[in-house]
C-alpha cells in the first residue's frame, strides 16, 4: 500500500535529516521511482518531500539555536544550506525571525512535527472504476519532458502551456486527421523516466492501430513526432467529470487516499494516460487510466 510506502519514507527522512537526501534519495531507499514517489507524497501527505525535509530542518534548526551554543554558521552546514546567507533567507521566510533572533528567549518559531500517516475514515461518495488489460498500444504523440518537481503543484502550468503551444502551432489537428472521424480521441500520455530520473515525459497523441492512416506517419516522424509505446498491463479507470482540469487533479488525490489502501493496487511504472474523447458523455472531461497490480 502507498500509506505504508510514505510512512517508512519519512521514517527515512528523519533518520537522516542533516544528510544530503533529497526526494529522490528516498524514492530509492523505498524502491519507488522517483516520479511515482513525488506524485504519491504529494498527493497524500498535501506538500512535495523536498518541502517536508526543507520544513523539518529549519524546525530542527530552530531548537538547536535556541537550545544550544551552535553557532549560525554552523547550523546552516548542518541543515543543508550552501551558505550562511541561503539558511538565514530560508529561516526568516519560514520562522519570520532571522536565525540571530532565534538564539535570543521568548523569539516567536514555528514548530513542525514530524508526520505520522494514518488511514482515516471517510464515508458517504462513491467513486467509480473499472479494470481493463490491455496488450501493447502505439502511439504517434509530441513528446517533452519536464522536471518531476512540477507534478501536482497548482502554481504550475507546464504542461497545458504544452497543450497551448502545440494547438497555436496546429501541431494537434493534423495529427487527429490521421484517425478515421469519431475516433479522433487525443491522448495525455505520462510515462516515468527508468534510473531514478528527476523528469519525466509528456505527449499528447493518438492511437495507432486500423483506423489510422498509416501511409503518412513517416512524414509526421520526420516533423518531430514520436512513437510512442506501452508495455501489456492492468488499468484501473476513472471518469473525471468537470470543465477544466481541476476534475482530473481530484480525481489522482482520490485514487491515492481512497482507491490504494482500499483496493490492494498500487501504481506501476507503465505510462498513465488521459483520453479526451472526440465524442464524449454530457460533462465528461477526460478518462484516466492507472496502470496498476495487486500488491
Amino acid at each position: 500500500m502507498s500509506i505504508q510506502f510514505i510512512q517508512q519514507a519519512i521514517c527515512y527522512i528523519e533518520e537522516h535529516i542533516c544528510e544530503n537526501i533529497n526526494y529522490a534519495e528516498v524514492a530509492k531507499n523505498i524502491h519507488m521511482s522517483s516520479y511515482n514517489f513525488h506524485r504519491t507524497f504529494s498527493f497524500i501527505v498535501g506538500m512535495t518531500a523536498n518541502e517536508y525535509i526543507r520544513k523539518r530542518r529549519l524546525t530542527l534548526a530552530a531548537i538547536e539555536l535556541q537550545t544550544t551554543d551552535i553557532s549560525v554558521i554552523n547550523a546552516a552546514y548542518k541543515y543543508g544550506y550552501e551558505s550562511p546567507e541561503s539558511f538565514s533567507k530560508a529561516f526568516s521566510k519560514f520562522h519570520g525571525s532571522t536565525p540571530k533572533q532565534a538564539k535570543r528567549k521568548g523569539t516567536k518559531l514555528h514548530l513542525f512535527n514530524p508526520l505520522v500517516i494514518k488511514i482515516i475514515m471517510e464515508g458517504g461518495s462513491i467513486m467509480d472504476y473499472r479494470i481493463e488489460h490491455k496488450e501493447s498500444q502505439q502511439f504517434i504523440a509530441l513528446v517533452k519532458s519536464f522536471p518531476n518537481e512540477i507534478i501536482n503543484d497548482d502554481n504550475d502550468h507546464s504542461t497545458s502551456d504544452f497543450w497551448a503551444e502545440c494547438s497555436q502551432k496546429n501541431l494537434i489537428e493534423p495529427m487527429k486527421l490521421l484517425r478515421v472521424k469519431g475516433k479522433r480521441d487525443l491522448y495525455g500520455l505520462c510515462n516515468p523516466i527508468k534510473d531514478n530520473k528527476n523528469y519525466f515525459n509528456y505527449g499528447i497523441g493518438i492511437i495507432i492501430d486500423k483506423d489510422t492512416e498509416m501511409i503518412k506517419l513517416e512524414d509526421f516522424l520526420k516533423n518531430g513526432y514520436s512513437i510512442w509505446e506501452t508495455e501489456p498491463a492492468d488499468y484501473a479507470v476513472f471518469k473525471c467529470f468537470g470543465s477544466d482540469g481541476d476534475c482530473l487533479g481530484k480525481t489522482w488525490a482520490k485514487f491515492f487516499k481512497e482507491f490504494i489502501p482500499q483496493t490492494g493496487y498500487m501504481q506501476t511504472d507503465d505510462t498513465d494516460y488521459e483520453i479526451y474523447f472526440e465524442n464524449s458523455e454530457n460533462n465528461l472531461f477526460c478518462e484516466l487510466w492507472v496502470p496498476v497490480k495487486q500488491t
